[in-house]
């Protein structure tokens, strides 16, 4: 059985003014959705792409029920969470592996997608 890690995030907007807070258990491909708008909904409509904060588990249960648990705080919690990992509030996709490249390949493929659709339509 393959062993998967789970995440919980913390991403914002450019001015850091709006938060979301997620699970999943593919960090890197989550945050390109988000990046490249992929889904419709709350990130979208905020623009809320920067990837400020991040756990790991190893148990799907622990993430979700932590991921509730950020979702509950105040925003004076959340901002105290994203300034004991990163103070200086960078956009931590690089460091997990998001590329230029991943990120253009991505787009690539959801006007593909988009292209497609229209013409079955």
């Amino acid at each position: 059985m393959k062993q998967y890690n789970y995440y919980v995030y913390l991403l914002t907007s450019s001015e850091n003014s709006v938060f979301y807070v997620g699970v999943t258990n593919d960090l890197i491909r989550r945050v390109i959705e988000h990046k490249i708008h992929r889904n419709d909904g709350f990130t979208n409509l905020y623009n809320v792409t920067k990837l400020v904060y991040f756990e790991i588990f190893s148990n799907v249960e622990d993430a979700i029920k932590r991921e509730k648990q950020v979702k509950r705080y105040k925003r004076l919690w959340k901002v105290n969470l994203v300034n004991g990992m990163n103070a200086e509030w960078k956009d931590l996709s690089g460091q997990i592996g998001v590329t230029k490249e991943m990120l253009e390949s991505a787009k690539l493929s959801l006007e593909q997608e988009a292209e497609s659709v229209s013409v079955s339509a």
